[in-house]
């Protein structure tokens, strides 16, 4: 089935935009000692595809994810999952949104030990309420609004706005524009972008850096002692709890609650059933205050 012209051409924007953050994060990455994964080829792993396992066991093709202790042949510790997105209308933009959530928020619980930083960089036109939902559960959100696209192509004299009426010859005219455009001309879009969108930029760089610098600010861990009681009926737990002694209570060791809380108020909780686990635990935040591979 043929694309059609005007989904061809939003592709060709979104493609341009994705691969000029890529200079961003590797900026990012070498200036604190990390690790960025993307696309292609890689020792540590199969194929092309950037692929994580899920808390399910089901894989995810992600975007960019920054890495402590990786290299080309080794797997690291995730300290960001960075997803990368265009959408030219808003009736696509919630839907874009939940498909985010729906392959970074399971990967991220697998490694909820890690506490990576949840980062989206959206491009084009989305709705409020699109960028809160992915606000609201987590994500940090870089969005370059559409006019500020459409200001940095003209930079260069290529024209990239459109919409449902602009004709299929329209589009191809663009792309021959954008042909023509010198290779060095070309990284310019993304630099006048980054320059239209300084106080956001700046603002998803500094979550990524307090992400990358933050130290354990406590630990609180909680010995919990006791047996279930269960219950049959609403009334009959109400009962058991009016009466328990909270002032001397006995029962067998259930387990060690552990909440690590850090200085930028990410927090991890963990649960272990044995004092082993527990310790290996907090052995792996002993030295630099962060979950190793």
């Amino acid at each position: 089935m043929a694309i059609a012209a005007g989904h061809k051409f939003g592709q060709f924007i979104g493609e341009y935009c994705e691969r000029a953050i890529e200079p961003l994060l590797q900026e990012f990455a070498d200036k604190h000692s990390l690790f960025l994964d993307k696309k292609g080829p890689r020792p540590a792993r199969p194929g092309r595809q950037l692929r994580w396992l899920d808390c399910y066991g089901n894989s995810h093709d992600l975007d960019y994810v920054l890495e402590r202790g990786g290299n080309p042949a080794r797997i690291g510790t995730p300290v960001a999952f960075i997803e990368s997105a265009w959408r030219r209308y808003t009736k696509h933009s919630r839907n874009k949104a939940q498909e985010i959530q729906g392959a970074i928020l399971p990967v991220a619980d697998q490694h909820h030990f890690a506490a990576p930083m949840l980062g989206c960089i959206l491009a084009g036109v989305y709705t409020t309420g699109a960028l809160e939902q992915l606000r609201s559960v987590g994500f940090k959100v870089l969005y370059f609004g559409y006019d500020s696209v459409v200001a940095a192509f003209a930079s260069v004299g290529v024209d990239v706005s459109f919409d449902e009426s602009t004709p299929d010859a329209d589009f191809d005219k663009k792309l021959r524009k954008w042909a023509r455009v010198p290779q060095q001309k070309k990284l310019q879009v993304w630099e006048k972008l980054l320059d239209a969108n300084q106080a956001t930029v700046a603002e998803f760089l500094l979550h990524l850096e307090s992400t990358v610098k933050r130290r354990i600010a406590a630990i609180r861990v909680m010995p919990l002692h006791g047996s279930a009681r269960e219950c049959h009926s609403v009334v009959d737990a109400i009962r058991f709890v009016e009466t328990y002694d909270e002032v001397a209570p006995v029962g067998p060791f259930v387990k060690y609650e552990i909440l690590i809380r850090y200085d930028n108020n990410d927090t991890i909780d963990a649960q272990f059933h044995e004092k082993v686990a527990a310790i290996e635990f907090l052995e792996a935040y002993h030295s630099g205050n962060w979950t190793p591979a």
